[in-house]
């Protein structure tokens, strides 16, 4: 130690190497903390970097755009979406005060706003939430011309976004598509619904339980209903039970993907209880997800289509000329009456052919021919009576299928009756042509009916023959021969009978189909023979004619019936009486039926006048006038035989008719022939559309009553609610 101290240089050496040392290490250990900061500074370089490239990554693929902004309002970031949103570069932006930016920002007024107050930060200076959206326009020119790109802008502070400063983060999302695609469902919308609400026909949408959500103006008037009282109603309900499971199914097979749409046709219940034919179309609606979502309906009024449908086929089956079966329809007719059990004693033919038509045809012309034929088609109809089909063959060859209990006497009353009405000249082009028939008669018996309809017709066919060969003007029976009874005595009676008050008004009841209440009657001459007994008009009207006593006839019964009204206990009841043509004209009728209503005080309305053989009611003629007369006092014109040849729909605008009288003939093929039933609702629906009174006439069931007023007839008469009684029966 001594050694030490005695030597004072090296213990300044010793000691200037330990702080050499000791500094030495210290550099060292400095230098590895500083290569570790630049390992670090390094790896957080390389993570910044990796993050702004995920960064930049991200805003390339999303719709929204990023502003960041100093509380200043200076420019610290902006993705190239949001530069792309607000039309401007990205990289000369960063930096610059946003209010320095080539922007024009417009509300959705189109009015001007301040860069600043849309982009920036309006709460208080500290970190928080993204604000309220708010739309804005963003204006930019092009080629074009000025357009606006709608944007929404949110902002927000952030913590440290500006060094220790919190800064102002906006997100920019370009809604322009989104709100064009909004607006052009909303037009689409509207035009949809302006469409629906103004179509001619009746629309709707309906739910996925089949309840109209919302229906339209036409598809109220259609159902005589109003549009808010559809709402919520079930579609199965409107259309009548026998059509509801049919439709349910081609519902079921929209639901079950089979078809996108369907179409059917089916009759629709009225709010006033009446029917139409409608053709219904439904289309199924998909959400975006491909479900059902509900259903687009169009309902089409086909009643008119229906009826000239109808029409076509009615006249398929019947003669254009007289509305007569043709020959189609009547070996149909025939065919299926053989076919039934019984037959024999039930059934008959009648083949009738005219004596001298050829030379009507040659003297007149074929246009007076054709005349003549509705003339004998009439007469036919009248002889038989309801007793069986009668047709035109061609020419002037007709056929008669009689269907009667008891065969054999109905076939030679019709045989009879035909030449009765034959005896009176038909009045053909201001002249009067007397024609007479030819009548053959089959019987049916075992061996005819085994051959069928065409071994009846023969049959007739040869005894027609036969009766030409014996003299014409007769009946000839098939292998028999049987008198016939002459009619001639009760020409010489008529006269008296008249002057004798031998005639006699009967009155058969017409009811309201809805309840089976009684509102009038239809009088109904009878003659009270003194020794025949009760005589119907056929067996002496032809009589009548044919003496020229007709308006004398019509005059006796209007003063007759206006008398029974007057004393009748219900008021509001009335009473039709029938007038052909021959009885109008010169007026007497109208003279007679409008005084008597003024000498006993009865209201004009309860006196109705149903009008027969309308198709000699020619234009312009005194007909005409005394019709317009009569409706002009308040009595009410029915246009009688509706449907029928003879009752052609022109005189529904033409003549002053306030109601209309379906035939019986197609009242008696209901239920059984569909066609009479189709024409029968057919001819409903068009007096309906024209406001017009309705009376279906020959109603013998309820099943007839009950369909009848289903489709559109009103009133009903028939054997159902009484035959013709004596007038004391109701007063």
């Amino acid at each position: 130690m001594s050694e030490v101290l005695a030597d004072p240089a090296g213990v300044v050496t010793a000691v200037i190497a330990v702080v050499a040392i000791a500094a030495l290490v210290a550099v060292l250990v400095l230098l590895a903390r500083q290569r570790a900061q630049v390992r670090t500074a390094n790896g957080l370089l390389e993570l910044s970097r990796q993050l702004r490239q995920r960064y930049d990554a991200l805003q390339s693929v999303t719709k929204e755009g990023v502003l960041v902004q100093s509380l200043s309002g200076r420019v610290l970031d902006m993705s190239e979406r949001a530069a792309a949103i607000l039309g401007v570069d990205a990289e000369s932006a960063t930096g610059r005060p946003v209010t320095d930016l080539p922007l024009v920002l417009v509300n959705e007024q189109g009015l001007s706003m301040n860069p600043a107050a849309v982009l920036g930060h309006r709460g208080p200076v500290r970190p928080s939430g993204p604000g309220e959206p708010e739309l804005v326009g963003v204006a930019f020119a092009d080629p074009e011309g000025m357009h606006v790109r709608m944007v929404q802008v949110a902002s927000q502070l952030v913590p440290a976004g500006d060094g220790e400063n919190p800064a102002v983060l906006t997100t920019l999302v370009d809604v322009t598509g989104r709100r064009e695609v909004e607006a052009a469902l909303s037009r689409s919308e509207t035009q949809f619904r302006v469409a629906m609400e103004n179509a001619p026909i009746g629309m709707a949408l309906v739910d996925l339980d089949w309840r109209i959500v919302e229906a339209n103006a036409a598809f109220a008037e259609l159902l005589g209903t109003r549009v808010d009282a559809l709402r919520g109603y079930p579609m199965a309900d409107l259309a009548e039970p026998e059509g509801r499971a049919a439709e349910r199914v081609e519902v079921d097979r929209l639901l079950e993907g089979g078809l996108p749409r369907f179409s059917l046709e089916q009759q629709y219940v009225r709010a006033d209880g009446l029917t139409v034919w409608v053709v219904l179309d439904a289309a199924l609606v998909r959400s975006a997800s491909g479900s059902p979502d509900h259903f687009v309906v169009q309902v089409r009024d086909s009643t008119e289509s229906r009826l000239q449908a109808e029409m076509l086929t009615h006249r398929a089956m019947h003669d254009p000329l007289t509305g007569l079966a043709n020959r189609t329809l009547m070996q149909e007719v025939l065919q299926s009456v053989l076919e039934q059990p019984g037959v024999v004693d039930r059934v008959a033919v009648i083949a009738c052919d005219l004596d001298g038509f050829k030379q009507v045809n040659d003297r007149y012309g074929h246009a007076a021919g054709d005349e003549l034929l509705v003339h004998v088609a009439a007469v036919l109809r009248a002889a038989t009576a309801r007793r069986g089909t009668v047709a035109r063959l061609g020419g002037d060859e007709f056929v008669v299928v009689v269907q009667d209990a008891d065969g054999p006497r109905a076939v030679f009353e019709i045989a009879a009756a035909i030449h009765a009405g034959l005896v009176e000249p038909a009045r053909i082009a201001r002249r009067r042509v007397q024609v007479a028939a030819s009548i053959g008669i089959a019987l049916a018996d075992p061996e005819t009916v085994e051959g069928g309809a065409p071994a009846l017709l023969a049959a007739a066919d040869a005894a027609l023959y036969r009766a030409k060969g014996a003299g014409r003007g007769r009946t000839e029976v098939y292998d028999s021969s049987m008198g016939v009874a002459t009619t001639s005595s009760l020409h010489r009676e008529l006269t008296d009978a008249i002057a004798t008050r031998q005639l006699v008004v009967h009155y058969q009841p017409i009811v309201d189909l809805a309840d089976m209440r009684v509102v009038g009657y239809e009088a109904l001459v009878r003659w009270q023979h003194p020794h025949r007994g009760l005589l119907l008009p056929g067996a002496f009207l032809p009589l009548v004619q044919e003496a020229g006593m007709s308006v004398p006839l019509a005059q006796f019964v209007a003063t007759e019936v206006v008398e029974f009204v007057s004393q009748t206990t219900d008021r509001t009841r009335w009473v039709s009486i029938n007038v052909s043509a021959d009885q109008l004209g010169d007026g007497e009728f109208a003279t007679t039926l409008l005084g008597e209503i003024s000498r006993r005080r009865v209201a004009a309305g309860r006196i109705v006048v149903e009008l027969t053989e309308s198709s000699l009611v020619a234009s312009g003629t005194r007909i005409r006038h005394e019709l317009t007369q009569l409706s002009a006092a308040g009595v009410p014109i029915l246009l009688d035989d509706f449907g029928t040849g003879v009752s052609p729909l022109s005189y529904l605008r033409d003549l002053p008719v306030a109601g209309v009288k379906l035939d019986m003939s197609f009242t008696s093929g209901i239920p059984d022939d569909p066609t009479a039933g189709k024409v029968a609702r057919a001819l409903g629906a068009l007096a309906r559309e024209l406001a017009m009174v309705t009376i279906a006439e020959g109603i013998e069931h309820d099943e007839q009553a009950r369909y009848l007023h289903r489709n559109g007839w009103r009133y009903g008469q028939g054997w159902l609610f009484g035959g013709a009684q004596p007038g004391d029966v109701s007063r």
